[in-house]
């Protein structure tokens, strides 16, 4: 996410007031768990090495890091900030002693974990994203995936390329842009950033989000 708004430090006292919740969107518990459940339907195993890109303050890790073995959960955002209301989040939940691994960094860089992960996944990322970022991303991801990993992420999808006409989203009634955050693009749109990366990517589609995001899996090619 590069809005303003999402690179605004929080202060303690907005922190202590929660107001971390809602600058990651709100749904704190409805879309934490949703995620969490969906890995977890996906193969997700406590012995698996998991990378949340844009984690933000832990809305779905906070249940990550408590089913993960000590230290299998690495999460990675551009704001500071959030990662320290995420912080408090697992101290509050009785998790700061489970080592998870937060880094803040505005290029993706997952590589400074220095570890291969089973699992990625962006949540509320790429849909806030323009393309170049996005394939940075992958790529960024690609480099720090086990043989047979697995990155999913949410997007929104358009009905075609290129389809300039704001679209509204139901559940939710969020309106999208192809220009403007947030942003749709069709699964072609998506499968070339892939294959800008040098990834692969299936259209998973609807998974239950609350505001009509959907899923894809992307994974490295088989050589």
């Amino acid at each position: 996410m590069t809005t303003k708004k999402y690179l605004r430090q929080l202060t303690p006292q907005e922190i202590a007031a929660g107001a971390h919740r809602e600058m990651v969107g709100g749904l704190w518990e409805e879309v934490g768990k949703l995620q969490f459940d969906f890995l977890v339907g996906r193969g997700l195993r406590p012995g698996h090495r998991l990378l949340d890109v844009g984690c933000g303050a832990l809305r779905g890790g906070v249940h990550f890091v408590r089913y993960l073995e000590r230290g299998r959960y690495c999460g990675l955002d551009v704001n500071e900030s959030l990662l320290a209301a995420g912080r408090q989040e697992l101290e509050r939940a009785g998790l700061a002693g489970r080592d998870a691994q937060l880094i803040a960094d505005e290029a993706f860089s997952a590589r400074r974990f220095g570890v291969k992960f089973d699992f990625a996944l962006a949540l509320s990322l790429f849909t806030h994203l323009p393309m170049d970022p996005i394939v940075r991303c992958l790529v960024e991801v690609r480099d720090v995936l086990a043989p047979g990993g697995r990155f999913f992420a949410t997007w929104f999808e358009a009905p075609r390329p290129a389809s300039l006409e704001p679209i509204r989203h139901e559940p939710g009634g969020v309106t999208t842009r192809y220009d403007a955050d947030p942003f749709h693009r069709s699964f072609a749109e998506m499968q070339a950033l892939a294959a800008f990366a040098r990834m692969e990517v299936e259209r998973i589609g609807d998974f239950g989000h609350p505001r009509g995001q959907r899923m894809l899996c992307f994974t490295l090619p088989e050589r």
